[in-house]
């Protein structure tokens, strides 16, 4: 049986193979960026000398997750790209982590399936990039994603407008991430969400501007038949007396980064969360997630009625997210 409600401390891969087969809605998380963040635990994703190495481990405990999420289960990784010359033997220099020299782990091994370490592949396999050059990590895992049987239904862009300024003046600031939406199989739990129209679209409806559409009907007859333009103007009447929902959601979300008091290097915003589990999860379904860090992923899934798990290598950080769920009613 599947204990639900709870964050776990351990390495994600051990507590995963615990999960009953096909047990999960809903796996939303955001793993920890390759070469960005030493949190100084052992054993951590992220700080593989090679950024195929942390593809490979990304992809062995994406493997498990496919097992453990439901035939019709969504899941949703919010990932980041790393910068070449950014990490390498920089990233092992005790000044860009406040942890001593000799209480760092300069390299991760390969972590297989069961969890045990495994042999570094061979030299003639790990390809490198160009100084300064994005290794778009993100695309990379995707397709490896694809690779391994996943569907990947949407590339989702957080737009971060309030994004942590740059220090660099030869490139341009980046004010955004990607969200990959994945799942298992064609068929699978998803209700449509939806945003308001734009302002044009609103204007339109309300001064009369719908006939265009007849216009374009009657002039573009193959594309749009004549018989749908008193459709597409009752829609638009609904618009503008404030009757239709909306239009579909979009893939640009715009959502601010969201601050909290405790110690924490990257936090979830809960309204970039909120989405993903209306859509994805049924109500009183399971959300996972497997790095659930502060606990935001958790947060959200009590607030909007879901049951959860988390997971996170970092016993302080286990402990920041059960006090924030207690203080949730």
């Amino acid at each position: 049986m599947l204990q639900t409600d709870q964050i776990i401390h351990g390495t994600t891969l051990s507590v995963l193979n615990t999960l009953p087969s096909e047990s999960i809605d809903c796996v939303i998380t955001s793993p920890p960026y390759w070469g960005l963040r030493d949190y100084g635990i052992e054993g951590q994703l992220g700080l593989e000398p090679t950024f195929q190495l942390y593809i490979e481990h990304l992809q062995t405990i994406f493997d498990e997750v496919y097992r453990v999420l439901k035939k019709t289960g969504t899941c949703w990784v919010d990932i980041g790209d790393t910068y070449s010359g950014s990490w390498g033997d920089a990233g092992n220099r005790p000044e860009r982590s406040g942890i001593p020299s000799h209480q760092r782990k300069r390299s991760t091994p390969i972590i297989n399936r069961n969890g045990h370490p495994q042999d570094r592949p061979p030299s003639s396999r790990v390809q490198t990039v160009q100084p300064k050059s994005l290794c778009n990590i993100p695309f990379r895992f995707a397709i490896s994603m694809t690779d391994h049987k996943w569907i990947q239904r949407n590339t989702i862009i957080w737009h971060k407008p309030s994004c942590m300024p740059s220090s660099a003046k030869d490139r341009f600031t980046v004010d955004f991430e990607y969200v990959f939406f994945f799942t298992k199989n064609k068929k699978y739990y998803f209700v449509q969400q939806f945003e308001a129209y734009t302002e044009a679209t609103i204007n339109r409806a309300k001064y009369g501007q719908k006939n265009s559409y007849k216009i374009d009907a009657v002039r573009h007859a193959n594309v749009i038949r004549p018989d749908r333009s008193a459709l597409i103007n009752k829609s638009m009447a609904r618009i503008a007396n404030g009757e239709n929902k909306g239009r579909n959601k979009r893939t640009v979300w715009r959502i601010n980064p969201q601050s909290f008091k405790d110690a924490h290097f990257a936090v979830f915003p809960e309204k970039l969360v909120e989405p993903m589990i209306k859509a994805g999860c049924p109500s009183a379904g399971a959300v996972l997630d497997p790095f659930v860090g502060s606990g935001t992923t958790a947060l959200v899934a009590r607030k909007l009625g879901r049951h959860y798990i988390g997971i996170d290598l970092n016993e302080d950080y286990v402990t920041m997210a059960n006090k924030r769920l207690s203080e949730v009613l």
